[in-house]
């Protein structure tokens, strides 16, 4: 949908100024409660992908930032941390009505941005390399160089979060960044360029360009100019980009899909395990790549635990995320509606016993918007798309199990291996189990949960490299060895 420039929101970010796209393009940002249009953003291609590396290059060439004393530059890190502090209400009300995820789910996630910052700014001043032995006279020693013009291709259902978790470590380091974000969901990362400016973050540094991802994501993977690529979406996807970046041989972190299964055991803490299911499954509407969309439960507690799941997962409030009480909110867009009810379509004709849900919502107010009702499915065929495949969406499976080997068994058997929960009061049986799930990440007794300073990684089909903790800052740095002969 194109629009005037009179109608637009901000503009393009490079080199510390707001510009529209090259083309003249905008595009129109729709309320997913209602689809109509929130407001429009420029509509950029390759022409501003070059604009925005050449940018970054000259930022990051710069003595201003690449000779900036570490510890400087983990000040700006903090200041930028606080700006989102600062106006944590604002960035959170952005990403509800953009999304459509409630408001309070926005807050927590706007909190982990700044969290996040704050973490990786006390890193900044650490980077260091080492000492090595070595015959004779001789002195060895390792140095670690940021990489140079980073690019962040950042996904749609946490906008600000998943592009600032690669960001804030690429920054630390001492890189620059061109960042893109989601077609649908670019609003909080524009409103984010403007923020960082605030912080002394130096002009070039950041740099945000909004478009089509076949256009900008694919003119990122590819650019000559491009030092890493950093990435958050789907598998599919995720392969389209690492064969781009293949053939230029640069480092890439690819955090993909989940099919994620959550154990409990007959010793659980039902209580707790309801509500972590029910937050698993439908936090975000199920838009999340560690999502909870398959439970295997003990057969002594399963009728129990699904009665009370079914009880409530159908009395969750639907609504916009902006509307106090809503409790889930509508799907991104009318098109990824339209797929994940066909998966739900396709699990009813294979013969998945449904428990609720099933379909979108009825209520007048909600039927413009794009909403889907918590939707359970108990013991469906393996083969079936909501037992195996990424729904994305507000879809739970559950099957019983007698032993805990078949629990395991099942968990593991997925082209993925992004996270799995656990439920269980036996400390030595939580370790055994953890170590024999085939998953990046394993929590047990509370999903999900996770902090700047843990590694987020998966294993399998979901993903390569690891975000968040200390490993994520070394992705972003080349190690350089210096041998001196002293003699």
């Amino acid at each position: 949908m194109s629009a005037s420039a009179e109608k637009s929101g901000p503009g393009l970010l490079i080199g510390g100024e707001r510009r529209p796209a090259r083309s003249g393009r905008f595009s129109a940002v729709l309320d997913p409660a209602t689809n109509r249009p929130i407001t429009t953003v420029p509509s950029g291609g390759k022409d501003d992908v070059d604009d925005a590396v050449e940018a970054a290059r000259k930022a990051f060439e710069s003595p201003d930032w690449r000779g900036m004393d570490p510890a400087k530059r983990g000040r700006i890190l903090l200041a930028i941390g606080q700006q989102v502090r600062d106006h944590a209400d604002e960035l959170a009300r952005i990403e509800s009505q953009n999304v459509g995820k409630p408001l309070k789910e926005a807050k927590v996630d706007i909190s982990f941005v700044s969290r996040g910052f704050e973490y990786f700014a006390g890193l900044a001043d650490k980077i260091q390399g080492y000492t090595i032995p070595v015959p004779g006279a001789r002195f060895d020693y390792t140095l670690r160089e940021p990489l140079g013009v980073t690019a962040h291709i950042a996904p749609w259902n946490y906008p600000l979060l998943l592009a600032c978790r690669g960001i804030a470590p690429a920054l630390a380091a001492g890189n620059t960044v061109v960042l893109k974000p989601a077609t649908l969901t670019p609003l909080s990362s524009l409103r984010f360029g403007e923020l960082v400016a605030a912080a002394g973050l130096p002009p070039g540094v950041l740099n945000v360009v909004t478009g089509p991802g076949r256009e900008v994501g694919e003119a990122l993977a590819r650019h000559p100019g491009v030092d890493s690529v950093t990435f958050t979406g789907s598998t599919e996807t995720g392969k389209e980009l690492l064969k781009a970046v293949a053939d230029r041989v640069v480092p890439a972190t690819m955090e993909l899909g989940g099919k994620n299964t959550q154990i409990v055991l007959p010793d659980a803490r039902l209580d707790r395990a309801l509500t972590g299911i029910l937050y698993g499954a439908f936090q975000n509407s199920g838009q999340m790549c560690w999502a909870g969309s398959r439970v295997v439960v003990h057969e002594e507690v399963a009728p129990t635990l699904l009665a009370k799941l079914k009880e409530k997962a159908a009395s969750l409030r639907l609504g916009p995320g902006l509307n106090e009480g809503t409790q889930m909110g509508p799907l991104v867009s009318r098109d990824h509606m339209q797929n994940v009810l066909s998966a739900i379509e396709e699990g009813r004709s294979a013969g998945a016993k449904l428990l609720t849900g099933g379909g979108p919502a009825e209520e007048p107010e909600l039927r413009e918007g794009n909403f889907v009702r918590p939707t359970i499915f108990e013991d469906p065929p393996e083969a079936a798309r909501v037992a195996r495949e990424e729904v994305f969406g507000p879809v739970l499976t559950v099957w019983d199990f007698k032993d805990i080997d078949e629990a395991i068994t099942r968990a593991n058997d997925t082209p993925y291996g992004l996270s799995a929960g656990l439920w269980t009061q036996n400390v030595g049986k939580a370790h055994t189990i953890a170590r024999r799930l085939q998953t990046g990440m394993v929590s047990v007794n509370e999903y999900p949960v996770t902090f700047p300073q843990v590694p987020f990684l998966g294993w399998k089909q979901s993903g390569l490299g690891q975000e968040q903790g200390l490993d994520a800052i070394l992705f972003y740095t080349h190690v350089k060895n210096v041998l001196v002969n002293l003699e």
